[in-house]
């Protein structure tokens, strides 16, 4: 499976932010807005770098890519076990996986960043959504 590797965002900006940003790029500073904006967030995420640290390490949450596939699943129901999902970055569940399977095996999802997963499983999980 192929996942993307990024999301695609919004976002309103004043029109002096956005006056300072394409001088910025003008003056050769960065590429282009996109450039500016990820530098920007990048600066900002590493600035609280020791809070996100000991919040992922707190919260036990998996950082970056985490997929679940059918059989992992499946596995996961044989063994009468269910699963709280907690993903800082992307959380995917394939896409042979049945919302019944989805609804028998997880018993929540936390996901800060992306969830990649077919509407009807997405539907069976929106109770367990946190």
């Amino acid at each position: 499976m192929k996942v993307a590797d990024s999301e695609k965002i919004t976002i309103n900006l004043g029109y002096v932010d956005l006056g300072h940003i394409d001088l910025l790029v003008q003056e050769g500073f960065y590429s282009n807005r996109t450039d500016f904006i990820r530098t920007a967030i990048r600066n900002q995420i590493d600035r609280h770098g020791d809070a996100v640290r000991q919040a992922v390490t707190r919260k036990s949450v998996d950082l970056g890519l985490r997929h679940y596939s059918r059989a992992d699943l499946e596995a996961v129901e044989a063994s009468g076990e269910r699963l709280d999902i907690r993903v800082l970055g992307l959380a995917s569940i394939a896409q042979d996986v049945t919302p019944d399977l989805a609804r028998a095996t997880i018993a929540s999802i936390t996901v800060l960043g992306a969830l990649h997963a077919s509407a009807a499983v997405k539907a069976a999980l929106a109770d367990r959504m946190r």
